[in-house]
């Protein structure tokens, strides 16, 4: 039978649930709710995301807001390699590419995703079976002043080349710890976005993706 968690009323709840899970394998969890484990995650890709929302009550969904919005935190799963490094950049948001007049970092939804962020690093190696990966112990972070500036920086050009048109100008390389990517189901997905004379095109969806070198740092602060 399906069990769905209720959201939780606090941090102290929603830390001691998360540090509840640390050791468990994928599989236990995922039968803990009567849910079954993917052989492997090609057609599944958020599944692994999913299970940890739903094992901690996360209520957004794929809203631009954070997971837990009446305690003003974001949930973030991030595969892990045998050594602890991130295996693959952490999405956080979809850009903004028409109507973008005003918009400050302050208000800006990737600030807003990212004041405090609950790191839960899950093994990710493909040799490991998906039931049998562990949970690791999860990580509580605000970024401190280094980290908002190089957030802000890095935002703020990327919103400098969208707002003159130059989006196709932009790779994966742009940005020192935040970078703008194609996010769509497929290279048919398309969106609007400002052109170069100031009208609108149509492009592919972007989503702003932190840079693996810079989760690292995070898990090493707190892992040593």
């Amino acid at each position: 039978m399906k069990t769905t968690p209720k959201p939780p009323h606090s941090i102290e709840e929603l830390m001691l649930r998360a540090n509840n899970m640390a050791g468990l394998t994928l599989g236990q969890l995922a039968d803990s709710h009567g849910l079954s484990t993917p052989v492997n995650l090609k057609r599944d890709k958020g599944w692994v995301g999913q299970l940890i929302e739903h094992e901690l009550g996360a209520i957004a969904g794929s809203r631009p807001e954070q997971d837990f919005l009446h305690l003003g935190i974001e949930l973030k799963t991030i595969p892990v390699d045998s050594k602890g490094k991130p295996m693959e950049t952490t999405y956080v948001t979809v850009a903004p590419l028409v109507d973008i007049q005003g918009l400050t970092w302050e208000n800006s939804v990737v600030c807003h995703k990212l004041q405090t962020v609950l790191w839960v690093p899950v093994q990710g190696e493909r040799q490991i079976p998906v039931a049998d990966r562990q949970i690791g112990t999860p990580i509580l972070w605000t970024p401190n002043s280094d980290e908002i500036a190089l957030l802000k920086q890095d935002w703020e050009e990327i919103m400098e080349f969208i707002s003159l048109g130059q989006v196709q100008q932009l790779t994966a390389r742009h940005g020192e710890v935040l970078q703008l990517r194609p996010k769509g189901a497929n290279s048919r997905s398309v969106t609007q976005s400002i052109a170069k004379d100031g009208s609108t095109t149509m492009t592919n969806p972007r989503g702003f993706y932190l840079k693996t070198q810079f989760t690292q740092a995070i898990l090493a602060r707190f892992f040593g």
